[in-house]
């Protein structure tokens, strides 16, 4: 970080070589131009790809990002924990990064994959493809310190990762996403939201995101929160709340408070303190106060990591 507030950094890059697209870049912490990373892929070595060292500076993240290595040291900043999700323009990511295949060879362009096979039969190297995708894995670009992930290929680069965090195998975590402190993730945290510390997603639990369209509300969840397993939330939640298995709360869904009066999710969201319920008799929501000690939050133990 300059005296001026831009950020630069040396990454490497993998290129098609036949059409000279750009597939990717590596940004990791402490490389220089004095000490360039180095990385190889079985790709380069059959001449499918080529390989190149990339400088990136960007003068303002609150500007959009410019070009595809610009994008993607953003992702390695976040999954860095070096910013938190929304610290950083990411307008236009998507028309920036190139939908790759990859591979146990290395990125590739999906339609070099038959070609990859061939010329890596050729050297008795078998090739497997992990995904098609725009974004790739998190860990194969940065694995932040004290956290577990039990399947990889549910966390993107990306990511935002806090000491302490633990993803479960049905656990995903989206880009300019992730936990602000220890968590459990047995469910999915979406394109855009925040967890806080000492929350724990149950299983299949879910967060609504932005990407698809709709609603620009950003849904957050505090700390000291539970979402009960294949619960949903379309609202923010502050500090100490839990919602009932199996209960999806939207902006829409019509709420009955401890009074007996009937709001609207979106007129709740963000409140501490509450345990939403679905009354078993009439089928209502229902909000009431929650009793912090209920819930003794995640176990310490567990995210040792």
């Amino acid at each position: 970080m300059s005296n001026s507030g831009s950020i630069s950094a040396v990454g490497h890059s993998y290129l098609d070589v036949a059409s000279g697209t750009r597939l990717d870049a590596w940004f990791p912490a402490g490389a220089s131009a004095d000490a360039p990373p180095a990385r190889s892929c079985l790709a380069v070595e059959l001449g499918v790809n080529v390989d190149e060292t990339v400088t990136v500076t960007i003068d303002d993240l609150a500007a959009p990002p410019a070009d595809l290595n610009d994008a993607y040291l953003r992702l390695h900043l976040l999954s860095r924990r070096e910013i938190r999700p929304h610290e950083a323009n990411l307008d236009g990511v998507f028309g920036l990064l190139t939908n790759c295949a990859w591979t146990s060879a290395g990125p590739v362009l999906p339609d070099r994959v038959d070609a990859l096979r061939t010329a890596a039969a050729s050297v008795g190297q078998p090739v497997t493809v992990t995904a098609v995708d725009k974004i790739p894995r998190m860990v194969d670009y940065v694995i932040p310190s004290g956290v577990r992930i039990a399947d990889a290929d549910r966390v993107r680069l990306g990511a935002h990762l806090a000491d302490g965090t633990t993803v479960m195998h049905e656990g995903f975590v989206n880009f300019n996403a992730g936990t602000l402190g220890p968590a459990m993730v047995e469910g999915r945290i979406s394109a855009g939201v925040v967890v806080g510390a000492h929350s724990d997603l149950g299983g299949s639990a879910s967060t609504m995101g932005t990407l698809s369209g709709g609603g620009k509300e950003i849904v957050s969840v505090g700390e000291h929160c539970l979402l009960g397993a294949n619960s949903g939330i379309g609202i923010a939640l502050g500090d100490y709340c839990t919602v009932e298995a199996g209960l999806y709360v939207t902006a829409g869904s019509r709420i009955t408070l401890p009074d007996g009066s009937v709001v609207k999710g979106r007129d709740i969201s963000g409140r501490s303190g509450m345990l939403l319920i679905r009354n078993s008799t009439t089928g209502a929501i229902e909000m009431r106060v929650a009793d912090p000690s209920r819930w003794e939050g995640i176990n310490p133990e567990l995210h040792k990591n």
